[in-house]
């Protein structure tokens, strides 16, 4: 297996692949990691740390160029071989590519993955490196980066013989179930890949409500490659914005990593546009990307289903894109045929859902 692994600056993703290769490790995988910026440090002693990108093209390209030279000949005799690199680099050049198609063509990776963070995250990383940037930056280099790496895995795939190469978001996360997805993504050929869909926003003060939907992602991602859209959540970076901006606040402090960090209120505000349409059309290509959607609608305090407007629109969307449809639902009043009629079967508890997909053959032994 052979796989190309992008995403933005301040992505930590040499920290997020030593993860990935203890999980592999664990499962008896073979798999070596090579990291494109390091080996052109590595090729370059003259240049100090973090100022390659000030290099001039022309050798920013041949220092590219005799890395990947030497990764395409590690690959020979490496059964599992993960290039840790960037699709897109906007700098002081401007806007251009971080790799050659003539080389990724030989290196023929069968997986194409681009890695992605919330925004607050990856301006609280980038200020610790002195990484001059704003939050709109942030919203347009993962929007240019998501789509270059799909489109260097369609250009590299007209050349592909074998089974066409796959290209895959993944969001970062808090926790290890990410790595664990892009493991069975690896290694688990013929795992299930599963859209997890279920409230956020309106049900974040609800504790019990929030225990039961853990529960369920935590059940879930036991036997599916799983995608998650609450490992990438800035809807709430934004009513802190709306909140602030109501008292007043010119400043806000929010908790990024662990750490208090200040925002403009302003700035946030200004993005928040760029941050809504990227939830929607994000959501939906995890979707597309998945073989289905399990949807958990819990009940709520007063009784009524837990069923926001994003839930409704995408179960829509996974219907349209035929993909498999199921949904657990929770409420005692019945489900509507809106969710009846696009479903392909509904369930009234998760250990239900667990039996079903269990005779269904949809979890491996």
């Amino acid at each position: 297996m052979r796989i190309i692994i992008t995403g933005t600056v301040g992505l930590d993703k040499a920290n997020f692949l030593e993860r990935v290769e203890r999980l592999a490790e664990q499962g008896g995988h073979e798999m070596t990691v090579c990291h494109v910026g390091e080996r052109m440090y590595a090729e370059a002693p003259d240049v100090a740390p973090g100022r390659i990108l000030d290099l001039p093209l022309a050798r920013l390209h041949q220092l590219r160029r005799s890395v990947f030279k030497d990764i395409l000949a590690l690959a020979q005799d490496r059964k599992n071989l993960v290039v840790n690199t960037h699709a897109t680099f906007r700098w002081k050049h401007g806007l251009f590519p971080a790799f050659d198609f003539d080389q990724l063509a030989q290196f023929d990776a069968d997986l194409y993955v681009c890695l992605m963070d919330n925004v607050d995250a990856l301006h609280g990383r980038l200020l610790e490196h002195n990484v001059d940037h704003s939050l709109k930056d942030l919203l347009v280099w993962r929007e240019e980066e998501t789509l270059a790496t799909e489109m260097m895995m369609m250009g590299c795939s007209l050349q592909r013989s074998g089974p066409a190469a796959k290209f895959h978001a993944l969001a970062l996360g808090r926790d290890n179930s990410t790595a664990l997805t892009l493991c069975r993504l690896m290694f688990q050929p013929r795992i299930r890949k599963a859209y997890l869909s279920f409230p956020m926003t309106h049900v974040t003060e609800i504790s019990e409500v929030q225990k039961e939907i853990k529960r369920f992602r935590q059940l879930m991602g036991k036997h599916f490659a799983i995608f998650d859209p609450s490992d990438l959540e800035e809807q709430q970076l934004y009513l802190d914005a709306v909140a602030a901006s109501e008292q007043g606040q010119k400043v806000m402090e929010v908790e990024v990593l662990g750490e208090p960090m200040r925002f403009d209120v302003t700035e946030v505000m200004r993005v928040a546009g760029d941050i809504h349409a990227q939830i929607y059309a994000r959501d939906f290509m995890l979707i597309d990307q998945a073989d289905m959607i399990i949807s958990y609608i819990p009940e709520l305090p007063e009784g009524k289903p837990g069923l926001s407007s994003g839930v409704e629109r995408e179960l829509q969307h996974a219907y349209e894109a035929t993909r498999e449809v199921f949904v657990i639902w929770r409420p005692k009043a019945q489900p509507s045929p809106f969710v009846t009629e696009t479903a392909t079967k509904v369930f009234s508890t998760i250990e239900e859902s667990l039996e079903y997909f269990k005779k269904g053959g949809y979890l491996e032994d």
